[in-house]
């Protein structure tokens, strides 16, 4: 397998400006990580420019998370909150392109933290709505060179797409190059009854894939079955990202929805090394 290992700034700070940005590539490039990922939150926080040109002077790679708040949701019944959300992506995507990176990541479907009863028909129309924006999405991002690559969360952050079957369902309906899968560890620990076989059912689609501990600790400190998932990444001959992906109380657009009310390592620079370590010993 080609795998390049990253982490995401929110493990450290929210939101990522321009500032932070300069503190943090040559941080995590220091560590040993091959990328950075960061979460547009507050769309005026970064100069993308500047930011291209500090990970071209550290020979950084970077991914691009979407942040999707209450008015930034694709299903929600209001017309302007999705046509929000759908410029909010455009947004992403053309920083992606300023940027060179390639993936866009993120449950880019519905708030996170938004929970309600879904029944057969309420999914069906919700992913009426949303195949029909990603189709849209996706054809701008293929101009832009990027990929959008959606993510299952639990059913405590979303009631809509849980699994890798769900969201398999969704990107087949989309059929589009630029739209793939991105499988978060911490997700699947609760929703999959095996990592493994969720990896192999994902196959093709999966473009992007976040290590995350049960806790979102260090991976490899927990009880998620990491041999497991290195025995499905194999089988797929998956190559791309492998990002750790945890978070401060600092990242209140998340923290709230994502229950982040404490430490989970002795501080956020071993959350990071430690995990780093332990994957390449894992995948490399």
């Amino acid at each position: 397998m080609v795998l390049s290992f990253g982490v995401n700034t929110w493990v450290w700070v929210s939101p990522t400006t321009t500032e932070r940005f300069a503190q943090y590539v040559p941080k995590v490039k220091a560590m040993g990580f091959d990328m950075i990922e960061f979460g547009v939150e507050d769309t005026s926080a970064l100069d993308y420019k500047k930011a291209a040109e500090i990970l071209n002077d550290y020979d950084c790679g970077i991914s691009v998370a979407a942040a999707m708040g209450p008015d930034r949701d694709l299903i929600i019944a209001d017309r302007g909150i999705q046509q929000n959300g759908l410029a909010y992506l455009k947004h992403c995507i053309d920083a992606c392109h300023t940027l060179g990176a390639h993936n866009l990541i993120g449950p880019m479907y519905s708030a996170v933290g938004r929970v309600w009863e879904q029944t057969p028909e309420g999914r069906e129309r919700d992913s009426e709505t949303l195949v029909k924006h990603l189709k849209e999405l996706s054809s701008y991002a293929a101009d832009k060179g990027v990929v959008l690559c959606l993510e299952p969360l639990n059913r405590f952050e979303t009631s809509f797409l849980n699994t890798t079957q769900q969201m398999n369902e969704i990107i087949d309906r989309v059929d589009h190059p630029a739209c793939k899968v991105l499988l978060d560890t911490f997700h699947m620990n609760i929703e999959e009854k095996s990592l493994g076989d969720a990896i192999r059912l994902c196959g093709h689609r999966l473009a992007h894939f976040h290590a995350c501990e049960n806790d979102r600790g260090a991976p490899g400190s927990g009880n998620v079955t990491w041999n497991d998932v290195a025995e499905g990444l194999k089988d797929i001959k998956y190559e791309g990202p492998v990002v750790i992906e945890s978070f401060t109380s600092e990242v209140k657009s998340i923290a709230r929805a994502a229950a982040i009310w404490r430490k989970f390592e002795s501080s956020q620079d071993a959350l990071a090394e430690n995990g780093l370590r332990f994957l390449k010993g894992l995948l490399a």
